[in-house]
């Protein structure tokens, strides 16, 4: 292995370059994937379906157990809206996460039949007219007929 730095060969790969330092990583070694979203999806299904359970039952229990006493201290009352506030937020974002899956799915199905998702905007849209395109640049065409002249220097 060459050390892509200063080019010093015969080194050891997951070692450092003997002569400038650099660390040279094993590039036989593959790659670590990405994580599909299917794996994340699942993930966040089970932890906001689990928040959810934890926080209305603790919201409840501090409703029906310490609530409405005369020596109640108004933290209760607090705790138990924000388990409850966040309950409500974890819905929402179960919500959200199982419509995302299922475009997901519904986008991956399009893509194995072979259709783009956006089939239709080739019939929508009219074909490019290339008759009068003007070019990139005004010098584009004057460098060829530099290169052929010559330049007489005095």
């Amino acid at each position: 292995m060459f050390c892509p730095k200063c080019g010093n060969p015969d080194q050891t790969p997951e070692s450092y370059c003997r002569q400038c330092g650099i660390f040279l990583p094993d590039l036989s070694k593959p790659v670590r994937t990405e994580t599909p979203p299917e794996t994340h999806f699942r993930a966040n299904i089970v932890l906001s379906s689990m928040t959810i359970v934890a926080c209305t039952t603790l919201s409840i229990l501090l409703w029906t157990m310490l609530a409405f006493r005369p020596d109640t201290p108004t933290l209760i009352y607090v705790t138990a809206g924000l388990l409850f506030a966040m309950a409500i937020w974890h819905i929402q974002t179960l919500y959200r996460t199982l419509q995302l899956r299922k475009h997901f799915k519904k986008t991956k199905a399009t893509r194995e039949l072979g259709a783009a998702p956006d089939a239709e905007t080739g019939r929508l849209l009219d074909e490019a007219d290339m008759s009068n395109v003007v070019p990139a640049s005004v010098t584009e065409y004057t460098t060829k007929h530099l290169s052929e002249t010559k330049v007489r220097s005095s």
